[in-house]
């Protein structure tokens, strides 16, 4: 299978890394290369060529999309490009990875989901949270009903990135390159887990902050911030539940703090990627009694023990870390493609994490509650 690479930042390098390193993490014969890399800066595109064992490399992506050896688009270019670039390597006929946020607006992200199901291609939005053990081992927990039916919940992502105002803002940080702030780039991933794990929203109500509206822009000058450096959610959902979701580029101290709780009527479970090896599940079913009992959190050891075909290297007791996740979401998009399998995240979960987001964004300038 043959990918071509468009955009060669800290994604497009993460995903040259989980191309290369496949075989090692699964026990499969899978035989991926990504053999075309494509950058606006060309002399980028022939450094990530070289240092990589990339075949060749372009600033055109058109050289990509219409390469007949292409068998697949992997998309890692900033999300104001998404749509048109999707949407072309879906009429060219290519199979489509694509890095959150699937597009800037729904209607973009719902065209695009029709359009590959329409084609008959394979499309997935890259949620890698999803394909950590212990994300994978909560869905099990909840699907199973070990905490019955869920009645809260909290989901946060914390990044300090925008703390410092003397630092030149990132491309994540204007709206007219990113198409929205904080939402887009954290909030996505929470909202997706979210719906992952406990369903359909029913209703959002949302509210943004910018916390520095000065400060230097990506060429260093003074710049006026115009996006949303965090931004809050209470939602409801379809199974009754009502939880928050905050996100955040300025929480002082904070690394890259994804973390999520989940309340049921029988129990609860709770993670945090600084501690990605562990899921804490509460059960109520454990017996209580003086100085606790047997009640209280119990940390799963998640760490390496995939189902087969991963898990095999370095082995079940090694830690995981955050590529993990992004090497199981390349790996499920690759087996997709060669073995015609169904694909998850879809095209269509992005349209709804989507959706979700265009509904807060709406919340915050009506200032009221909005139906999904």
């Amino acid at each position: 299978m043959k990918i071509g690479l468009l955009g060669f930042g800290s994604m497009g390098k993460t995903h040259t890394y989980c191309a290369a390193n496949l075989r090692y993490f699964f026990d499969t014969d899978i035989d991926v290369r990504i053999t075309r890399v494509c950058t606006r800066n060309i002399e980028n595109a022939r450094l990530a060529s070289k240092r990589y064992g990339i075949d060749s490399y372009t600033d055109n992506e058109d050289d990509v999309i219409y390469d007949p050896e292409i068998d697949a688009v992997d998309i890692c270019t900033p999300n104001i490009y998404h749509y048109e670039t999707v949407k072309k390597a879906l009429l060219a006929g290519k199979h489509v990875y694509c890095e959150k946020p699937l597009a800037v607006t729904y209607e973009q992200a719902k065209e695009l989901s029709d359009l590959a199901k329409g084609k008959k291609l394979k499309a997935m939005v890259v949620f890698n949270n999803r394909f950590l053990s212990a994300v994978m081992r909560a869905k099990e927990i909840v699907e199973n009903g070990d905490i019955g039916t869920i009645l809260s919940f909290e989901g946060k992502y914390l990044h300090s990135s925008a703390t410092d105002v003397n630092k030149n803002a990132g491309w994540k940080q204007n709206s007219d390159i990113c198409g929205g702030g904080v939402l887009f780039d954290l909030g996505s991933h929470i909202i997706d887990l979210i719906y992952y794990l406990c369903g359909e929203f029913e209703s959002v109500i949302g509210k943004g902050q910018i916390a520095y509206p000065l400060r230097k822009g990506m060429n260093g000058e003074s710049w006026v911030t115009n996006a949303d450096e965090a931004f809050y959610i209470i939602a409801g959902l379809k199974c009754g539940a009502v939880g928050t979701i905050e996100v955040s580029k300025i929480t002082v101290g904070a690394n890259d703090d994804f973390l999520f709780r989940i309340n049921g009527e029988k129990g609860a479970i709770r993670f945090s990627l600084m501690d990605p090896n562990f899921l804490e599940f509460y059960s109520n079913d454990r017996v209580g009694g003086d100085l606790g009992g047997e009640r209280g959190f119990t940390k799963i050891e998640c760490v390496n023990r995939y189902p087969s075909p991963g898990g095999v290297f370095p082995g079940i007791k090694a830690p995981v870390g955050w590529l993990r996740g992004h090497i199981g979401s390349f790996f499920s998009f690759c087996d997709g493609v060669i073995n015609n399998k169904p694909l998850s995240p879809s095209f269509d979960d992005g349209a709804y994490v989507q959706r979700i987001m265009e509904c807060a964004y709406l919340s915050d300038r009506q200032g009221k509650e909005i139906k999904i």
